[in-house]
């Protein structure tokens, strides 16, 4: 169909017009039709994996003055405070006597129930499947294994701001098929911060080596 000049350009502005009222509907109705708003999806913060535990509240106090050898206060340079510090120590011992107390006719979930609230639920989960690998325990009820878990601390090997690892040497009471023995083992025992409290973080034998800080 041939049009005139005065056809085409109706033809022309009506088409204007048509896509004009097109744009202004999808501009306005866009929105209103996403029913999967911002409120209904998680956000960055909620969806993301926690790092690792906090760091210090706030950084050490410092000393400005000048230093007294009778009257100095190390822990005014450190990121954990004397209580701070001897809680760590405290449960770094606990842990490895624990750790190292079990026998052949206990139930590997009370066993781990010991440890449950010295370690971070991540470190519990690793010591629950050790715990109940059916190899352990076929062999300490074989040998009807009994043993009494020690422990001393021995010195700090690293302070970070959000950990400290302590050395400590379990030792234990043994009795293994009737006959009494002993066994001694040095730890590199991690205590970190994990939320509000102080936990074990992480362990290895002393002579492995670990990475200190857990941030």
């Amino acid at each position: 169909m041939n049009l005139n000049d005065r056809q085409r350009k109706l033809l022309f502005g009506g088409l204007v017009v048509v896509l004009a009222l097109v744009g202004v509907y999808l501009t306005i109705a866009a929105p209103g039709d996403d029913s999967g708003g911002a409120s209904d999806r998680p956000s960055a913060a909620a969806s993301t994996p926690s790092t690792g535990p906090t760091g210090p509240a706030s950084p050490p106090a410092g000393i400005q003055s000048a230093v007294n050898p009778n009257d100095f206060d190390v822990y005014r340079l450190l990121p954990f405070s004397r209580q701070e510090f001897a809680t760590a120590a405290d449960l770094a011992q606990r842990f490895v006597a624990a750790y190292g107390t079990y026998r052949f006719d206990e139930d590997p979930q009370v066993y781990i129930g010991r440890l449950s609230g010295l370690v971070t639920e991540a470190l519990r989960g690793e010591l629950a499947r050790g715990a109940a690998a059916p190899g352990i325990q076929d062999e300490r009820r074989r040998e009807q294994v009994v043993a009494q878990g020690a422990a001393t601390l021995d010195r700090v090997r690293d302070i970070e701001d959000n950990s400290i690892i302590f050395l400590v040497t379990g030792k234990q009471q043994l009795t293994r098929a009737g006959k009494n023995g002993g066994d001694s083992k040095q730890w590199a025992v991690t205590i970190a911060r994990d939320g509000g409290s102080l936990k074990v973080y992480a362990f290895q034998p002393a002579d492995t080596g670990q990475a200190g800080d857990t941030g």
